[in-house]
């Protein structure tokens, strides 16, 4: 456990830092990481002993909430910061509630614009689903000569902007440890194979809440079947609810508050009163 002072200068303590993320660097399957956007999922991962938590920059205080220790790394939207004024700015404040670094899709000149602050910037490379109009389809990135200089090119330039990790997506295995192995970055594997210092997948997936897992990821639950039940049980509960009122069966005497017979009988006492009619 190391002790630091967090973006919003108060005392803390992570399971890892970049500076031991840094450290680790070759070393494969080091640390997991996976998605948190609730408190209880930053509740889940850190019970579960997952240093790294992925969630979106406008959640982090929510994240936090759950877990005090989890590395979390912020993911900036494109559509919630545009400018690079408003990139900063987004950084900045989910850096303040909590988060440990940020991860962006966007140009080099963000990342150098972020890196230039100090930021702890994390990249995204190989497949970037938001830009996979660009390669076709969703398949894997790099299982070609030229996509696999050019992603090398990627992940050189990337670190040149000042970015400490990249999330490499479907990437073959043997490349991402070749890149990784080329690489000052720390590597995040997101189907990317063994080769890389972090393994990543979505929590969606390992629960299994999903219809269809991808298939780089691995299920080890099955809270669709739960989530299912859940819905199941609601559903029933309400149509007899509904059935009830239907049939004058609720409320009871049990759900009815008993009323003595004093107020009934100064009531009485009152007359009938005026007809609302009148």
């Amino acid at each position: 456990m190391a002790r630091i002072f967090d973006w919003g200068a108060r005392a803390a303590e992570r399971l890892t830092t970049v500076a031991a993320l840094r450290a680790a660097k070759g070393r494969h399957g080091v640390f997991a990481q996976v998605t948190a956007d609730t408190a209880a999922e930053a509740a889940a991962a850190e019970a579960a002993g997952i240093e790294m938590v992925v969630c979106r920059a406008r959640n982090v205080a929510e994240v936090r909430r759950g877990s005090a220790r989890v590395f979390v790394t912020a993911a900036l939207g494109f559509a919630e910061a545009i400018t690079g004024d408003e990139i900063l700015r987004t950084a900045f404040r989910a850096l303040t509630d909590g988060a440990d670094a940020v991860i962006t899709a966007r140009s080099l000149a963000t990342v150098a614009r972020l890196a230039a602050e100090d930021i702890p910037v994390m990249g995204h490379l190989g497949f970037v689903p938001r830009k996979s109009t660009w390669v076709g389809s969703v398949r894997g990135y790099g299982k070609t000569a030229e996509e696999a200089v050019e992603l090398f090119h990627r992940f050189r330039r990337l670190e040149e902007a000042g970015a400490f990790a990249v999330e490499a997506e479907l990437v073959p295995a043997a490349l991402m440890t070749e890149l990784s192995r080329r690489s000052g970055l720390v590597t995040v594997s997101l189907g990317s194979g063994p080769g890389a210092e972090v393994m990543f997948l979505f929590t969606s997936d390992i629960c299994g809440e999903t219809a269809r897992a991808p298939r780089h990821a691995r299920r080890y639950g099955d809270l669709a079947r739960l989530h299912a039940q859940i819905d199941e049980e609601r559903r029933e509960a309400l149509a007899a609810f509904r059935q009830d009122v239907r049939g004058a069966r609720f409320p009871s005497s049990q759900e009815s508050i008993d009323l003595p017979d004093g107020p009934l009988e100064a009531l009485a006492r009152l007359g009938k009163g005026p007809d609302p009619g009148d």
